[in-house]
């Protein structure tokens, strides 16, 4: 896509087609309200990397650490990969607008600045966030050694997470990619704060999105197909499901026997909802917790609990004593560090099976469609109502 670089402070916006046009809109706002359409995308010098600003890897996927020029305070800059969406292109500046218009909410982490640049001859977007040095959610809950992790804990947690989709499904986007890796914290620190990133497989769940009176091709489209914006935001609620199952035992739901990231068998167990509650670990685990994860796993994306209700579910909006009950989590995280990699890649797994990529499926108004079966149906109907039509008779 061609397209020219940005004065300082000036906003670029695009449309569906992924078109790109200048504006001058105001900046969005850090507090709790949404932010404004639009990338804000400043200029940058092509020596990005040199002069002492070297990117420092720090350890988690896709980050890095500088210093702003401007202030001694520490940001995070998303570094490109090869599989990156951040070269410029249009599904990466939707990536950005949806993290952009996200980052008044106090639970995702915020996108402070976006540059335009060129690295190894390709336009590409340098997107300065927050710095999170804090980790990932799960891997500060392997750290607290001897530490009680308890269930009132794994509550609070799990309405910081529903904050955050609460926010986001409110502006009708999706996530569609709640794992533990993309769960970080600001800090070491004990008043640190949890929040939401990358935003790569997020979509727009608008009605303009919605597929109306569809005619499909290939003929049969899995049912979750027929209702777009009701499937992409269960699936984040799915996330939450296991999200909080795993914060209760400290084990997944669903896995694989095979060593496979997902194997047919950890397929079947998702689809069919087959998963336990076994003890010792989830022995003193509360009846609502436990609720509560039934609502979110079910099977049919339909029938799946919402962020609404979700949120004012008595374990999460604090309208129950949820109690301080010691949890087997921290001591099964440690004693699985080795395999947590293999849980964090079954869940990425099974999330891309869950996503449906509406782009890929072929929506043709009904007027329009080449559907040869449909066309065939057509034809038929046309010429019985011509050869039923009476001369002088008005056919209707």
């Amino acid at each position: 896509m061609a397209q020219r670089g940005c004065e300082r402070g000036e906003w670029l916006q695009h449309g569906r087609d992924g078109a790109v046009a200048a504006g001058s809109t105001a900046g969005g706002s850090a507090g709790k309200e949404p932010r404004e359409r639009g990338v804000r995308a400043r200029s940058a010098r092509p020596c990005v990397g040199t002069r002492g600003n070297a990117w420092k890897k720090r350890g988690i996927p896709g980050i890095a650490l500088y210093s702003h020029h401007s202030s001694d305070s520490s940001h995070a800059r998303r570094k490109e990969k090869k599989r990156q969406l951040l070269y410029d292109n249009p599904k990466a500046r939707l990536e950005v607008e949806y993290h952009w218009r996200a980052s008044g909410c106090p639970h995702i982490v915020h996108i402070l600045d976006v540059y335009e640049n060129m690295h190894h001859g390709k336009r590409c977007l340098l997107i300065v966030m927050e710095c999170m040095e804090g980790g990932e959610l799960f891997s500060r809950i392997q750290e607290r050694g001897d530490q009680a992790f308890t269930e009132r804990e794994a509550s609070e947690i799990m309405r910081d997470i529903g904050t955050a989709i609460q926010y986001l499904h409110s502006m009708n986007i999706a996530h569609r990619d709640v794992k533990p890796e993309n769960l970080l914290y600001t800090s070491k620190e004990k008043d640190t704060v949890l929040k939401l990133t990358d935003f790569g497989f997020a979509k727009e769940t608008t009605v303009q999105n919605a597929l109306q009176t569809p005619c499909y091709t290939p003929y049969y489209v899995a049912p979750e197909v027929l209702g777009p914006e009701k499937y992409d935001k269960s699936c984040d609620m799915w996330s939450l499901g296991v999200i909080t199952y795993i914060l209760l035992c400290g084990f997944p739901p669903f896995y694989s026997n095979t060593g496979q990231a997902i194997s047919p068998g950890m397929k079947r167990r998702i689809r069919m909802g087959q998963y336990g509650f076994p003890n010792p670990e989830w022995a003193e685990v509360s009846e609502e917790a436990k609720q509560l994860i039934r609502h979110l796993l079910k099977t049919d994306p339909t029938e799946r609990m919402t962020i609404s209700q979700f949120m004012n579910h008595p374990w999460i909006n604090r309208s129950m004593a949820v109690p301080p009950t010691p949890l087997h989590t921290a001591r099964v995280l440690q004693e699985d560090k080795d395999h947590w990699d293999e849980v964090k890649e079954e869940m990425t797994s099974a999330l891309a099976t869950m996503r449906v990529d509406y782009d890929q499926v072929k929506i043709k108004d009904l007027k329009t469609s080449n559907n040869r079966l449909l066309n065939k149906r057509r034809k038929k109907q046309k010429q019985s109502g011509t050869s039923s039509a009476a001369p002088g008779c008005n056919n209707q």
